[in-house]
Protein backbone atom coordinates (compact mmCIF):
# COMPACT_ATOMS: atom_id res chain seq x y z
CA UNK A 1 0.00 0.00 0.00
CA UNK A 2 1.43 3.18 -0.58
CA UNK A 3 0.30 7.15 -0.48
CA UNK A 4 0.45 10.03 -2.05
CA UNK A 5 0.92 13.61 -0.24
CA UNK A 6 0.90 17.22 -0.30
CA UNK A 7 2.44 19.06 2.68
CA UNK A 8 1.80 22.74 2.74
CA UNK A 9 5.17 24.75 4.42
CA UNK A 10 4.37 27.06 7.38
CA UNK A 11 7.00 29.33 6.26
CA UNK A 12 5.95 30.20 2.87
CA UNK A 13 2.48 28.41 2.00
CA UNK A 14 4.58 26.18 -1.01
CA UNK A 15 3.28 23.28 -1.47
CA UNK A 16 5.51 19.92 -2.04
CA UNK A 17 4.29 16.16 -3.43
CA UNK A 18 5.53 13.08 -2.89
CA UNK A 19 4.93 9.29 -1.93
CA UNK A 20 5.68 7.10 0.38
CA UNK A 21 4.70 3.82 2.81
CA UNK A 22 4.23 5.90 5.93
CA UNK A 23 3.31 9.18 6.02
CA UNK A 24 2.92 10.04 9.31
CA UNK A 25 6.90 8.99 9.66
CA UNK A 26 7.49 10.55 6.09
CA UNK A 27 5.95 14.19 7.37
CA UNK A 28 8.27 13.52 10.50
CA UNK A 29 11.42 13.32 8.39
CA UNK A 30 10.43 16.75 6.52
CA UNK A 31 9.84 18.57 9.51
CA UNK A 32 13.28 17.37 10.96
CA UNK A 33 15.07 18.09 7.58
CA UNK A 34 16.09 14.83 6.66
CA UNK A 35 14.96 15.87 3.01
CA UNK A 36 17.36 18.42 1.52
CA UNK A 37 14.62 19.76 -0.82
CA UNK A 38 12.40 20.59 2.27
CA UNK A 39 14.66 21.30 4.89
CA UNK A 40 14.57 25.09 3.94
CA UNK A 41 10.77 25.53 4.16
CA UNK A 42 10.02 23.70 7.54
CA UNK A 43 7.76 23.39 9.22
CA UNK A 44 5.33 21.60 7.28
CA UNK A 45 1.83 20.74 7.53
CA UNK A 46 -0.30 17.65 6.12
CA UNK A 47 -2.74 18.95 3.31
CA UNK A 48 -3.87 15.97 1.24
CA UNK A 49 -3.30 12.17 1.29
CA UNK A 50 -4.48 9.69 -1.09
CA UNK A 51 -4.27 5.75 -1.12
CA UNK A 52 -2.92 4.09 -3.74
CA UNK A 53 -2.77 0.44 -4.13
CA UNK A 54 0.24 -0.13 -5.71
CA UNK A 55 3.49 1.86 -6.56
CA UNK A 56 3.12 2.83 -10.71
CA UNK A 57 -0.36 4.07 -9.57
CA UNK A 58 1.31 6.24 -6.67
CA UNK A 59 3.81 7.39 -8.81
CA UNK A 60 1.33 8.20 -11.91
CA UNK A 61 -0.93 9.80 -9.17
CA UNK A 62 2.34 12.01 -7.67
CA UNK A 63 3.20 13.15 -11.17
CA UNK A 64 -0.30 14.27 -12.22
CA UNK A 65 -0.49 16.49 -8.40
CA UNK A 66 3.02 17.94 -9.78
CA UNK A 67 1.26 19.31 -12.93
CA UNK A 68 -0.09 22.52 -13.42
CA UNK A 69 -3.70 21.22 -12.81
CA UNK A 70 -2.96 19.06 -10.00
CA UNK A 71 -1.14 22.18 -8.31
CA UNK A 72 -4.59 24.02 -8.77
CA UNK A 73 -6.46 21.47 -7.26
CA UNK A 74 -4.05 21.36 -3.95
CA UNK A 75 -3.68 24.93 -4.07
CA UNK A 76 -7.78 25.08 -4.14
CA UNK A 77 -7.96 23.12 -0.32
CA UNK A 78 -5.80 25.50 1.76
CA UNK A 79 -8.07 27.69 3.65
Amino acid sequence: MFFVYAIRSEKDGRIYVGMCSNVEVRLKEHNAGKTKSTKGYRPWELLYTEKVSNRLDARKREIYLKSGIGKEFLKSMVP
